[in-house]
């Protein structure tokens, strides 16, 4: 559901598509219900609470992670955490999912590197990481080689939010061998993240470049756009301008005689672009207030 803040309260999840002629099914030994790995953020308000809080102007934090449904609160109990249980000598193909409501994660696993394969529903060529930055609706495949002792090893998932840890078990789940004890690992001290994701060095598997030779300047159209977050009204803003819905449905106003793209309302809505040409978009960021 993606209605308003309606999936925040829950109405989300991972729906896997598998691909019959997977080019790295030889790569792993284990893919399937048990190797998928929610992310989500939750809250102890339901969802349209704490949207009056956002027009209000304050931007309320979560108050747990959620890993495949189960996560602690700080100075709550300690309630059972998600486990992944893996055998040792196998591999994994590992499905992640960020379902987030607002935070992105960042994804790691205690001892453990994961080698991406896939990313968005692209198979990528393989890339060695040890960390994975996630935002909402993204998706990343990755192997895990089950090749550490028998014992319990954290999962973690630490939300881009001011003071966020991993005290007591919350952001956090186990990654647990087969025969070792049924209980929270013991080592406390994340492994560093030396090696973290960088997504320019993520390469597609098959056609790796768009068609043509890239030159500065050679662009029929340039289109930068400049998104900015105003925190004041709560609002984005491209270019300027704020996404306003139509007062009439498109497909109305075109069966009602509008003929070309500049009539369409809200007026100054729609950039038109010529037909076989190439248009070079740039979306520069570092601004205050952009993503």
């Amino acid at each position: 559901s993606h209605y308003s803040t309606q999936y925040c309260d829950g109405l989300r999840g991972a729906l896997v598509i598998y691909d019959p002629h997977d080019p790295y099914k030889k790569l792993y030994d284990v893919d399937n219900e048990d190797t998928v790995i929610t992310l989500a953020d939750w809250y102890h308000v339901p969802a349209p609470a704490f949207f009056r809080t956002l027009l209000a102007g304050a931007i309320p934090m979560a108050n747990s992670t959620l890993i495949n449904g189960k996560g602690r609160y700080v100075g709550g109990p300690s309630s059972p955490l998600a486990v992944i249980s893996v055998t040792q000598g196998r591999r994994y193909r590992f499905r992640l999912v960020s379902v987030s409501c607002d935070p992105n994660f960042d994804f790691s696993i205690d001892g453990h590197t994961m080698t991406i394969i896939e990313a968005d529903g692209i198979n990528v060529q393989p890339l060695t990481v040890n960390s994975i930055q996630i935002f909402a609706g993204q998706r990343y495949s990755f192997l895990l080689f089950a090749d550490q002792s028998i014992d319990n090893y954290w999962i973690r998932a630490l939300p881009n939010v001011t003071g966020a840890n991993f005290d007591g078990g919350v952001n956090s789940a186990i990654l647990r061998y087969k025969h070792a004890p049924q209980q929270d690992p013991k080592n406390l001290t994340q492994t560093p993240c030396s090696n973290p994701l960088l997504e320019t060095n993520l390469h597609p598997l098959d056609n790796p470049a768009a068609p043509g030779v890239p030159t500065p300047g050679a662009a029929d159209v340039d289109l930068n756009i400049g998104i900015v977050f105003d925190p004041a009204e709560f609002k984005f803003t491209i270019n300027g301008a704020q996404f306003v819905p139509p007062t009439v449905p498109v497909l109305l106003q075109i069966l009602s005689g509008v003929k070309t793209a500049q009539d369409l309302l809200p007026s100054g809505s729609v950039y038109i672009l010529p037909r076989n040409k190439v248009v070079e978009i740039a979306i520069p960021g570092g601004t205050l207030g952009a993503p």
